[in-house]
């Protein structure tokens, strides 16, 4: 049988699907070139060997090209012998962070690509938790080794120590993330809990290190130069000149291991007679390619090396898709015994990736991608002539799907299910479910040759591939399926969120038009970015970084809309909050605080609302789970539940509840040393109390803002308004708390407060009257008080009154909508009052900077730093070079102007990589008046006052929005500069 016949008929069994993942600038792009110059030719060569690692073949992008980075995702099929595997190249850069998710999800392992002189960096640690997330075995690459010979001049003693620092690193990374200390980040992700021992699903023992040189997984390279070293094949060359056997020289060739020539064994240090004995990967390999560093290399082919780790060392997609089908698709537990054993036909074809064609096919799209019709095939798999069509001809670009068939065998023309996330497959009958499913025909499908297509007529479980017909079904990324029993994969991990801004408008107004319709495509052909309509009517479309939002611009004006735009200066999304850290949010709760009290203006519903500030690390909790407690709040909710949890999600409730109590005590830990042990008891008790209270979280049903209904036990249900009559307790239902599994379902009803059989009551919608309470504290947190921005970490506590009827009180013909409108209104202006009398703080943005630079302008870019607020948080040199690399902490507010002000202070020496950190209060006080007799002896009537930062900041953001801004504005400047200051 012919190779590639064979390889045909094993299917999936010669594939291996892998990606290269690395800090930008580390040499990815240089090792996709050596090895499509050795295993990617196919029926031409794409590169010759002599121009692999400089023609960047992977970046065919223009834009690519000139900036030097990899922006998009791309793929290619290797072949070698008798199989291939698929390659995917991916961005390091982290603005692109979404092309490494869309890589990742479609590949069964990683390459992580390390700079011997440089280490692992911030996109190196990304890169190995994306990896870690999607359950792919990775391999190591130390490349840039010749920059330890020529750049740093190590020695190889030398360079043997910081090769294993490096290595040491990685697997120290890796193991943390394999010990369970990744938990909280894995609901960044919303993932389900049962994905969380995801070691247990590789064959790695959990002790051991995951990257192990003698083990095959780990080469050593120069990618530039195009050679690699793997300890396996040295072993082999080095047994018959030691006369030895090749195990034993492997197992002794990394680490400080020595072999004694005379009982030809590996032994350690204590046993060798020398005095200063060098470890063998110094003596036979490091030595003889730093003496013979010309002549060694041409031996050692990286293509080669490279390859065999992969082959060896990664797993065949059958393999792979067994252990990753618990992140893929989790099983659904349900008494639905008919239903239930046709989805679980799907999911294990999915398991054991079935590619006979009677399987179901089960399709994953990762991502949506934009391509000019113009380069499309145009002759078919016999050499007929393509008529291509579709929604988007007029704008001259085609969308095509970045793909991975997982089961079965996907042709063209073949019609198939696109599922949405929220699909139910175990109720697909229910009207309810028939908008999360359509039916399409798909047209023609690509295999990816790095910038070529190759017109295919059908592709197998195991393979990616592109196809052309899902432009107008799928925005980002969806599910395809023959069949309607099958579950919507579970969503992807992105490293970070969109946080840079930008309003867009048009420069002719009549182009209004093209430009939403330029936005529409963009936003379906990059995965990453958002594009949103403000309520002032603003197109604003938010990026991941300026580097991104400078590439969206460029594809907006010569792609899709093909106009000229304006855009705005960065719009720097804040939130609010109130005073309150460590120690003080512990005695803000124990406060006495008075209530804040509003009334609706006809009388006959009070609310008096009280706020604290949340720990931070509760806070952070229901913000990074936010994914999470959406599908299970909405799909409870609207009885969809997602297909990743059990049908209560009772191991989504009991994990998060886990996550919630294990945040109170971290921060509890963190005050022990400040507070006696009573007061950390009580404060506790406290905490978990309000936790089985929650009434609504916020803004938009998900936020980390609490509404707690009032506490039944303690309050006696009445209060006396101004004019005698007697109010009765409306009490919140805390469905919230039993959704997320923080109370029983027994203890969450709790007694309404209003008897429908007193008369003097009056007919009243409770159910409407708790809505209306909800919706106002929606609209509280949404917007807060000191420039309209949402708020973070608040609870509210809330005590709304009901009065009886009568004529003085409420004119009889009020409609039940105007009520409740009333009711809102009382709420959510309760709600804000109460904050502005708690300390209101503005809270921002904050990037983690990783910035390098010579030092000889280390000066000039502290000068920067400090003139952007910068907080410095180390500073380290770069052994053997001249070049320092500064971690810092950079306000998102100043980053439009940092790059510009970085590059003409350094002369463009100096580079910058920033990436989305935390949010951080704003210490200042926006209203900041001198008050107490010591504010008043230092700064007087407050004309002494410096530059107030939170309110400049305010003041910006409520000008943008159109908001009143308290400002004295000074006339006849001119006239009052001349004024004599008499003392």
């Amino acid at each position: 049988m012919a190779p590639a016949a064979a390889a045909a008929a094993e299917g999936p069994r010669r594939f291996r699907n892998t990606c290269i993942l690395a800090h930008v600038d580390h040499g990815k792009t240089s090792l996709a070139d050596h090895l499509i110059a050795a295993y990617g030719g196919g029926d031409r060569s794409r590169v010759s060997e002599r121009m692999a690692g400089s023609a960047r073949v992977m970046d065919h992008l223009e834009e690519e090209q000139r900036r030097a980075i990899t922006m998009k995702s791309a793929s290619i099929a290797l072949r070698r012998g008798d199989g291939h595997r698929v390659h995917i190249d991916s961005p390091g850069h982290i603005d692109f962070c979404s092309e490494v998710s869309a890589a990742a999800r479609l590949t069964d392992s990683a390459l992580v690509v390390v700079d011997a002189a440089e280490g692992a960096r911030v996109q190196t640690h990304a890169a190995l938790r994306q990896a870690f997330v999607e359950r792919l075995r990775p391999c190591l690459v130390v490349n840039k080794l010749d920059r330890l010979v020529h750049e740093l001049r190590l020695s190889p003693a030398e360079a043997h120590a910081r090769l294993r620092r490096i290595v040491s690193e990685v697997n120290s990374y890796y193991s943390g993330l394999r010990s369970g200390s990744y938990l909280t980040s894995l609901y960044d992700a919303a993932v389900s809990p049962e994905l969380i021992p995801i070691h247990d699903a590789v064959d790695d023992d959990e002790e051991e290190d995951a990257f192990q040189p003698q083990k095959g997984n780990v080469v050593f390279a120069c990618a530039r130069e195009g050679w690699g070293i793997r300890l396996i094949e040295i072993a082999k060359r080095l047994a018959p000149k030691l006369k030895a056997d090749p195990a034993d020289i492997l197992k002794g060739l990394w680490g400080q291991n020595y072999f004694d020539e005379r009982s030809r064994k590996v032994v350690g240090k204590e046993a060798m007679a020398t005095a200063n004995p060098k470890p063998m990967f110094v003596k036979y390999v490091l030595e003889p390619l730093w003496n013979e560093y010309q002549k060694m290399t041409r031996k050692l082919r990286l293509a080669k090396a490279v390859f065999d780790m992969v082959v060896e060392c990664t797993p065949k997609p059958i393999a792979a898709q067994a252990s990753r089908v618990a992140r893929l698709m989790p099983a659904a537990k349900t008494p639905e015994l008919t239903a239930a054993a046709e989805v679980e036909k799907v999911r294990r074809c999915v398991a054991s990736c079935n590619a006979s064609t009677s399987a179901p096919v089960v399709v994953f799209v990762s991502k949506m991608f934009a391509v000019p019709y113009r380069f499309l095939p145009s002759k078919g798999v016999n050499g007929e002539p393509i008529n291509h069509r579709g929604s988007s001809a007029e704008s001259g670009e085609c969308f095509l799907a970045f793909a991975r068939v997982f089961s079965g065998v996907l042709r063209a023309g073949q019609k198939v299910f696109v599922l949405s996330p929220m699909y139910d497959p175990l109720r697909r009958e229910e009207d309810a479910m028939q908008k999360h499913l359509q039916e399409v025909e798909l047209q023609h499908l690509y295999k990816m040759m790095g910038p070529d297509l190759e017109i295919v007529s059908a592709v197998r479980a195991g393979d990616v591939l592109a196809t052309e017909g899902l432009g107008q079904h799928v925005l980002k990324n969806a599910t395809l399926s023959s069949t309607k029993s099958c579950q919507p994969f579970s969503g992807m991990m992105f490293q970070v969120s969109p946080m840079l801004k930008v309003a867009i408008e048009p420069s002719n107004p009549a182009d209004l038009g093209a430009l939403v319709k330029g936005l529409k495509l963009l936003n379906q052909a990059d995965p990453f970015i958002e594009y949103t309509v403000s309520e002032r009517g603003e197109h604003v479309l938010a990026a991941a970084g300026e580097i991104h939002l400078e590439h969206c611009i460029k594809n907006l004006q010569e792609r899709f809309a093909r106009i000229q735009l304006e855009v705005s200066k960065p719009l720097v999304s804040f939130r609010e909050t109130i005073q309150g850290e460590g120690v003080s949010v512990m005695e803000s709760l124990r406060a006495s605080q008075e209530f804040v009290e509003r009334t609706t203006p006809n009388g006959r519903f009070t609310v008096r609302v009280k706020v604290f500030r949340l720990p931070n690390a509760v806070t952070k909790v229901i913000e990074d789970s936010k994914e999470l407690l959406a599908q299970i709040i909405e799909g409870e909710k609207n009885g969809v539940l997602d297909s990743r949890f059990s049908q209560d999600g009772s191991d989504a409730k009991a994990t998060l509840r886990k996550l919630l109590i294990s945040a109170i005590d971290s921060d509890l830990e963190a005050l022990s040393a400040q507070v006696d042990e009573e007061k950390i008891e009580s404060y506790r008790k406290m905490l978990l109390g309000y936790l089985e209270r929650i009434w609504a979280l916020g803004p938009l049903q998900v936020g980390p803002n609490l509404l707690l209904s009032p506490d039944v036990k303690s309050s006696d249900g009445m209060v006396a308004s101004q004019n005698g009559r007697d109010g009765i307790l409306v009490h919140g239902t805390c469905h919230v708390s039993d959704r997320l599994g923080l109370v029983n379902a027994s203890n969450a009803e709790t007694t309404n407060g209003i008897d429908d059989s007193q008369s003097s009551a009056g007919p009243l919608d409770l159910e409407a009257v708790r809505n209306s309470i909800a919706s106002g504290f929606q609209f509280a947190t949404n917007a807060g008080p000191l420039c309209g921005e949402p708020t973070r970490g608040l609870a509210f506590l809330i005590e709304p009154y009901i009065f009886p009827d009568n004529a003085d009180a409420m004119n009889q013909s009020d409609h039940c909508s105007i009520f409740s409108g009333q009711i809102i209104t009382a709420v959510r202006e309760a709600c804000r009052s109460a904050i502005l009398e708690s300390k209101p703080r503005l809270v921002e943005p904050i990037y983690f900077c990783e910035l390098t630079t010579p030092s000889e302008q280390l000066g000039a870019m502290y000068a920067v730093l400090g003139d952007c607020r910068a907080r410095v948080l180390k500073e380290e040199m770069q052994e053997g070079t001249s070049l320092f690399t500064v971690h810092a902490y950079l306000p998102v507010a100043e980053s439009s102007e940092f790059s510009k002000k970085l590059s003409n202070a350094t002369a463009g020496a100096a580079s910058a990589l920033l990436a989305f950190g935390h949010w951080e209060t704003v210490s200042h006080d926006p209203f900041f008046v001198p008050k107490t007799r010591e504010e008043i002896e230092e700064y007087g009537d407050g004309s002494n006052v410096g530059p107030n930062l939170a309110k400049k900041l305010m003041n910006s953001v409520r000008r943008r929005k159109g908001l009143h801004v308290e400002e004295k504005i000074v006339e006849f400047g001119t006239k009052q500069r001349t004024l004599a200051k008499k003392v």
